[in-house]
């Protein structure tokens, strides 16, 4: 469903890999692994439309990707972008509606995640790690959106949150969703087809 050819991406001018070619499955999880500057985040933000290759092509469902294929895409980056001045409940809907769908059951997503009783606190309060389990409550509330795109999902994350992210990633594979992760740490999720690519090796 998911597949790149003699990919390349540059940053700053500078090159960060190319000739990479990878094919994703229903049901599969791709780890991508490398030093810092490999270009894990460039690939990510490449895979999601957001910046453009410097060669190579990126295709879901056989097609290149454009609007219809954002539309069955989660890309959930480094950075929480959680805002300050607004709630954690807040925060979650506000990100929700602008993907262009229902809130949903926000309140079910953030107890998902151990924060429910957090919900109506302002984000500025929120420890590292809470900041992360906000943005991460997305993926409870994504299970019709087929690929999702995480950019190091277990940073700051403590054990329980860490595990709360692996069953949601086992389920969403079991679904016959697909996943792409970019991750330091071990990553223990059960999926039918796991793959590992490394990056600045």
């Amino acid at each position: 469903m998911l597949e790149t050819s003699a990919l390349a991406c540059e940053r700053g001018g500078l090159p960060l890999f190319a000739g990479l070619g990878f094919a994703l499955a229903a049901g599969g999880l791709l780890r991508v692994r490398g030093p810092n500057g490999a270009g894990k985040t460039t690939l990510l933000r490449a895979l999601a439309g957001l910046s453009r290759p410097a060669a190579g092509t990126i295709r879901w469902r056989g097609n290149p990707i454009g609007d219809d294929y954002r539309r069955e895409m989660l890309f959930l980056g480094h950075a929480p972008g959680v805002k300050d001045e607004l709630t954690v409940l807040e925060n979650l809907g506000f990100a929700v509606r602008l993907s262009g769908r229902e809130n949903g059951e926000c309140g079910k997503a953030l107890e998902r995640l151990g924060i429910a009783r957090l919900a109506d606190l302002p984000a500025r309060y929120l420890s590292q790690g809470q900041r992360k389990r906000v943005a991460l409550a997305r993926l409870a509330l994504s299970a019709e959106i087929p690929l999702w795109l995480l950019d190091e999902p277990y940073a700051a994350l403590d054990v329980d949150g860490i595990a709360s992210v692996r069953d949601l990633c086992a389920a969403h594979l079991a679904r016959g969703g697909l996943v792409v992760l970019t991750s330091h740490q071990d990553v223990d999720i059960a999926a039918a087809a796991m793959q590992a690519l490394d990056l600045g090796n």
